[in-house]
């Protein structure tokens, strides 16, 4: 970290005009400095937290029986996905950044993503119905593929920065008082092959289970939708942002294997700006 950025901390500073940068200065402190300071921390530690907690609650469920678990657990399941498609539009975008830094937003998706996820850790019920039991062999082979989906979505998620997906990059460039850059769409690795890489692995986290309980399978059934409705929305917000550069990459790269039309498929350009987009894409490849 960089001179300028570690003495950039909340410390205790003295206004001469009643107010320093907005804030109340009645006991000598930046008080908005300072719970932006905790905010940006505490969301980065409870996410670490969400992770584990994550893996925990796929891979192993929960035992909590109660006979209204289906109509608590759809409840459960789609208070994460539907908010979590939210707090991405450019028109709630446009509503944060009236109120706050538009470098906490990262920040705050990210705390309410990991609030979600805990409501359903906290208040999950199970079912005693079981639509399959793997053992031996198969069993250990989808274990497998469970774990390989974590790997796979730690990598993806690599690919365009761990720190821009949990708000650390953002809220970083607030805590050095820095302007954030415009990201640049570059297409790497995986995203060479598929344009959502991270939902794909996302799906083997919830689809790999050696033990489906009925539980478990309303959770795949919900989410399995928000996930493909959650990729022609973000196709549609790259859209919003990058114009033409991110048309000509949907124009080129499916968005997952084997989806040869529709929205998540190879999208047709216009013919008028078909070519000059197309060869402007391969030129920034």
């Amino acid at each position: 970290m960089s001179s300028h950025a570690a003495t950039d901390v909340p410390v205790k500073t003295y206004a001469t005009n009643g107010a320093t940068d907005g804030a109340s200065s009645i006991s000598g402190f930046d008080w908005k400095r300072l719970a932006g300071f905790a905010f940006g921390i505490g969301t980065q530690a409870f996410f670490a937290v969400t992770v584990v907690g994550l893996f925990s609650f796929l891979r192993f469920g929960v035992d909590s029986p109660a006979e209204s678990w289906l109509l608590v657990d759809s409840l459960l399941a789609l208070q994460f996905a539907v908010p979590h498609s939210v707090l991405l539009h450019p028109r709630f975008r446009t509503w944060f950044r009236q109120y706050f830094p538009m470098e906490m937003h990262g920040a705050f998706f990210c705390f309410c993503t990991c609030l979600s996820l805990g409501l359903m850790f906290a208040f999950w019920r199970s079912s005693p119905s079981i639509i399959w039991q793997l053992e031996g062999t198969a069993a250990a082979v989808v274990t497998g593929f469970f774990y390989g989906s974590w790997a796979a979505l730690l990598y993806s998620i690599s690919l365009t920065g761990l720190g821009f997906q949990t708000g650390w990059t953002q809220w970083l460039h607030w805590y050095r008082r820095e302007k954030m850059p415009r990201r640049n769409f570059e297409a790497k690795s995986l995203y060479r092959l598929l344009r959502h890489p991270v939902y794909l692995s996302f799906l083997g986290l919830i689809w790999f289970t050696p033990t489906m309980t009925a539980d478990h399978a309303i959770l795949t059934a919900i989410w399995t939708v928000y996930i493909f409705a959650g990729s022609i929305l973000k196709d549609q917000r790259l859209q919003h942002y990058l114009g033409e550069t991110y048309s000509a990459y949907m124009a080129r790269v499916p968005g997952y294997p084997l989806v040869l039309a529709g929205p998540l498929g190879r999208i047709r350009l216009k013919t008028s700006d078909s070519t000059a987009v197309v060869s402007d894409w391969r030129k920034a490849a």
